[in-house]
């Protein structure tokens, strides 16, 4: 297991309300939370996970993310796009073997499409609900991300697969934690110095969220979103995993960032 990073980066961040993030908080109280996603560069071929906002967004962010943007307004530039970030990294496109996603919200899907025959890989019920989402969370979908021509899909099927091993060696494996969405996965990324780093995405808001002192603002399910939480902190407790929350402004500053590196 030689040459095995993981890069934790951001696409700037959004701006929103601190009840979105924590259900019944803040009183209106204005709220920046991070945009994160992560690049795990191993022997195999290199992951891109998530991806974060689409930097070709920020031309007309309401021509492109539509009502969300009320909501979760984008502060970013465009050389915070996946793409232009990675060349930083003195990585190509061609590089990336393949992009795992969370789920499809669009401040995740930022990668979707912008690596030359990358499999893309993504629980199937997040997959088609994204196409037909109820009305509630029809705005958190922006579908010129995910629904484009040439993407190699492979959709994983839930329980039946959960904590898939991508490579085989147990350096990423997907954990299925529906809850924020339908078809939401998180990611037990274990390294060879740093050891199991848990990036749990939005199944886990902010550390309030994992410490169940508050629900998120957005989910599909109250009882999924706290059965998973539960889940993840059996998974951490067992392999003594690093927490990294999904969108936590105080908790991401811990970090370190790209260019540096966990190995």
């Amino acid at each position: 297991m030689n040459d095995i990073r993981l890069y934790m980066l951001q696409s700037g961040t959004q701006h929103c309300k601190l009840h979105d993030i924590k259900m019944n908080q803040g009183c209106g109280a204005d709220y920046e939370i991070p945009v994160p996603w992560f690049l795990l560069v191993h022997p195999k071929g290199n992951v891109v996970i998530d991806g974060g906002l689409a930097a070709e967004g920020l031309a007309d962010p309401r021509g492109y993310w539509g009502a969300a943007i009320d909501a979760y307004r984008p502060a970013m530039v465009e050389s915070e796009g996946c793409v232009a970030r990675l060349a930083t990294l003195g990585l190509a496109p061609g590089d990336i073997r393949f992009v795992a996603l969370s789920h499809l919200h669009s401040d995740h899907t930022g990668a979707i499409g912008r690596f030359p025959g990358a499999t893309h890989l993504v629980q199937r019920r997040e997959r088609e609900y994204a196409f037909t989402p109820d009305w509630f969370a029809e705005a958190a979908y922006a579908r010129k991300d995910f629904d484009r021509p040439g993407v190699k899909w492979q959709c994983l099927e839930g329980e039946s697969t959960d904590y898939h091993d991508l490579y085989g060696d147990g350096v990423l494996r997907m954990v299925f934690t529906p809850g924020h969405t339908p078809g939401h996965q998180s990611f037990l990324v274990t390294l060879p110095r740093s050891g199991s780093i848990l990036l749990a995405a939005d199944a886990v808001y902010t550390l309030d969220h994992w410490n169940e002192k508050a629900l998120p603002g957005f989910m599909a399910s109250a009882v999924d979103t706290v059965r998973s939480v539960r889940k993840l902190h059996v998974l951490a407790e067992r392999v003594g995993a690093t927490l990294v929350a999904g969108h936590d402004p105080d908790a991401w500053t811990t970090f370190k960032h790209a260019p540096e590196f966990y190995e």
